[in-house]
């Protein structure tokens, strides 16, 4: 069969490796490079690169649903068209082109958690399991009927940990469908509505920490966010990101945010007990083990941090 695989972020790259090896990807669809860091290089996207290596057609439109960037899918002529974190809403125009489906792999149990953040938000909100799930794509958000859904257990892992796993989840659940056309055993079932949530983008304010939170959320949300963007607390006027933490029973009932140690463990008043700051990262400087940071590093105790 003959694909067109449209994808971005890093999530997308071991499914576009797998779909490589089920058939001819004949069109590598992705969003345009973006300029990065101080220097504002140009970065291609994941996507790109492993499709040049892997010596495929790359196609960036800044406007997928324009005439143009219609015609060049049209022209492919793709029996399927593979949708993975794209990033761009797709028309009924594109929805129509492929002569049997086009498909999405989305990492989430649907119809749980639909939108552009479901690894983030399935662990900042305290689930247990989240999945992968393959649908068919439609006009509306991530509303397709599902084909086929695999499950995991989050346990401690934070979003780069999962987003991993996942992504090899997406793969498999791919190459279960292709099989599936194959051999003409294809099924979908609708989603049930009364049970859709969604996953909202990272917003600025989803990474400042609020320590009038629980320990557990606050935990949560900082392996929710980890490693792509840490979360963030003020201290004296310069803004310190956290990556991992732990939660700590205390009998002390300090305000929360009060730095309750700050002698080789860094530790801060929660809600309801307090939480351990296992890495974290200074203004301009790179992510330290706590240890390595206390080394150079200093915190007063019994001052009152905040988040903005």
């Amino acid at each position: 069969m003959k694909f067109i695989f449209m994808g971005t972020p890093e999530f997308s790259v071991p499914i576009l490796e797998r779909l490589n090896k089920l058939g001819d990807i004949a069109l590598v669809v992705s969003q345009e490079d973006k300029r990065k860091g101080r220097g504002k290089k140009v970065t291609k996207t994941p996507v790109k690169v492993k499709a040049e290596e892997l010596g495929l057609e790359v196609y960036q439109a800044k406007d997928i649903n324009s005439a143009e960037a219609i015609e060049k899918l049209r022209e492919v002529e793709a029996d399927i068209i593979v949708v993975v974190a794209y990033g761009q809403i797709l028309t009924k125009d594109i929805i129509d082109l492929p002569k049997k489906y086009i498909v999405n792999v989305h990492a989430s149990l649907l119809p749980q958690f639909r939108g552009a953040a479901p690894i983030n938000r399935v662990i900042i909100e305290g689930y247990e399991k989240t999945g992968v799930s393959l649908m068919r794509v439609e006009e509306g958000l991530d509303s397709g009927a599902v084909s086929n859904i695999k499950e995991i257990d989050i346990a401690s892992m934070d979003a780069g940990e999962l987003e991993d796993k996942l992504s090899i989840m997406g793969a498999d659940l791919l190459e279960e469908f292709i099989k599936d056309v194959e051999e003409e055993k294809v099924k979908f079932a609708e989603q049930d509505e009364t049970k859709k949530t969604y996953a909202n983008k990272i917003l600025k304010d989803d990474l400042i920490l609020n320590f009038d939170e629980t320990s557990r959320d606050i935990v949560n949300r900082i392996r929710g966010l980890s490693p792509n963007y840490g979360v963030k607390f003020n201290y004296k006027d310069k803004f310190y990101k956290v990556f991992r933490a732990e939660e700590v029973q205390t009998s002390q009932d300090d305000k929360a945010g009060t730095i309750l140690k700050s002698d080789k463990e860094l530790l801060i008043k929660t809600s309801d007990g307090a939480i351990s700051v296992k890495e974290i990262q200074a203004p301009g400087k790179r992510v330290m083990g706590i240890d390595d940071f206390l080394r150079g590093n200093k915190f007063e105790e019994n001052y009152v941090i905040g988040g903005k």
